[in-house]
């Protein structure tokens, strides 16, 4: 069995508008925006990126709610941006606010 989870915590950097497929699901597309300290090999390493994500759904009209600058925990997995792409983008499942 492959795994492909991602649980992470971070800040809603960069919310879109809500807009919805030919066939009415709503999606929103976002940036997070995530700071921590890590340890690799036994070092301490300042961790700090934006990653391009969306979700879709119920799901996306709970985030297109929450203000940019919320901090929030979430879960999904990672795919390319679009199928002919390299970008990766996380597909978030769940979002909750801490």
């Amino acid at each position: 069995m492959s795994w492909n989870l991602v649980r992470l915590s971070a800040v809603l950097a960069t919310v879109q508008p809500l807009r919805h497929t030919p066939g009415g699901v709503p999606i929103i597309d976002f940036i997070l925006s995530h700071q921590s300290q890590q340890t690799e090999a036994d070092n301490r390493r300042q961790v700090e990126f934006g990653i391009t994500a969306k979700a879709a759904g119920e799901l996306a009209v709970r985030i297109a709610e929450m203000l940019q600058g919320s901090e929030v925990e979430v879960q999904g997995f990672l795919n390319r941006k679009n199928r002919l792409g390299r970008q990766v983008t996380l597909h978030v499942t769940n979002i909750e606010l801490i």
